[in-house]
């Protein structure tokens, strides 16, 4: 059989997670000639509800993961490479010719792939109007594209000014749906709430929240039941209550419970043998990580790991709260109605080694 629950990558079709309401506003708002601003914590599964509604409104799409950019010169290039997707370089070749930089094209006979560069300029400004400009003119008013910009709040680290300069071209722009995606949501808010910031109130917000624990417990207890017919329901409610609903932590769980199931039937506890296992096939990663923080943030994921309060006058109130911050900010922490630790199994390894 095999494994039912996916996490680690985009998730579509029969691994995807109910997100029903959340799909179907996606796909009515991207039908009109607005953006989209979506934050939500890393990992809550805001790229896979994206690709999701995207796909089912059949409207052309193009996407880049701001994570993966190093400069102007370089998103240019990824945008320009996944334009050549839908649209080959010999059908908009004469809107190349109008680039004031002529973008290097090769691509690789045995896979298939094409890659896109430019070379060094002294004003790489003008690689993105330019980009941006061939895309706006290949599409109409009544067949718009979807461009999905994933982790935007990187955008303020990858050149100075960068975001002043995109909002003007997007402005102007009306052939293109925005799709922007965050995980910082202190930065993300900071981009589109900051009436000083050029991307105020540039769309429609929306914040993902974790899955309603109702439809989560459905979509794990109908693909345990196969493997747990009597018990199914009762391990449902376990992960989500070691996960707290978290989406890509709960499928993770999942899929381990699942395949003890399958391979080690006789195991007594499938849920306790799973979260063993991934803490320990972790464990040298935890550590790496653990190594790396300083005393006062190791200081509060114990506090947070072990359920106990803060305020014990060991710290004062607002270098508890900078950490927090920083901590957030790294991804480390997630906050919904309190402060909790983003990983559920980083939590067991903190509480096992410091007991």
């Amino acid at each position: 059989m095999e494994n039912p629950f996916k996490f680690g990558t985009i998730v579509e079709a029969e691994y995807f997670t109910d997100r029903v309401e959340e799909v179907a506003y996606i796909k009515e708002f991207v039908n009109s000639a607005n953006h989209l601003v979506l934050i939500s914590p890393r990992r809550f599964g805001k790229s896979s509800l994206v690709a999701k509604a995207v796909n089912e409104s059949k409207r052309q799409y193009i996407s880049v993961n701001l994570q993966n950019v190093t400069s102007v010169s370089d998103l240019s290039a990824k945008l320009l490479k996944e334009f050549f997707k839908i649209h080959p370089v010999e059908r908009v070749r004469h809107h190349i010719k109008h680039f004031r930089f002529i973008p290097t094209i090769s691509s690789n006979p045995v896979t298939g792939s094409m890659d896109v560069s430019f070379q060094p300029v002294a004003d790489e400004t003008v690689l993105i109007e330019d980009v941006l400009t061939i895309i706006e003119r290949t599409y109409s008013e009544k067949k718009r594209l979807i461009v999905v910009l994933d982790e935007f709040q990187e955008i303020r680290d990858i050149a100075p000014k960068l975001d002043k300069q995109l909002r003007s071209i997007m402005q102007q722009q009306k052939h293109i749906n925005y799709i922007l995606l965050g995980s910082q949501e202190s930065m993300m808010s900071e981009i589109f709430e900051n009436k000083k910031s050029p991307f105020y109130h540039f769309g429609q917000l929306m914040r993902l929240d974790k899955l309603p624990r109702k439809d989560f417990h459905r979509y794990l207890s109908e693909r345990l039941k196969k493997v747990f017919p009597d018990s199914f329901d009762t391990i449902a409610d376990r992960i989500l209550d070691y996960t707290a609903c978290h989406p890509y932590y709960s499928q993770q769980l999942a899929a381990n419970v699942w395949q003890i199931g399958v391979l080690q039937p006789e195991t007594e506890d499938a849920v306790t043998a799973a979260i063993e296992h991934i803490v320990r096939s972790h464990g040298l990663d935890y550590e790496r990580l653990w190594m790396g923080f300083k005393r006062t943030n190791r200081w509060i994921l114990q506090r947070m790991a072990e359920s106990k309060p803060f305020q014990t006058g060991e710290y004062r109130t607002s270098t508890i709260y900078s950490a927090l911050k920083r901590l957030q900010k790294e991804g480390h922490v997630i906050y919904s109605d309190r402060y909790e630790l983003e990983d559920p199994f980083f939590r067991e390894w903190i509480a096992e080694n410091n007991r």
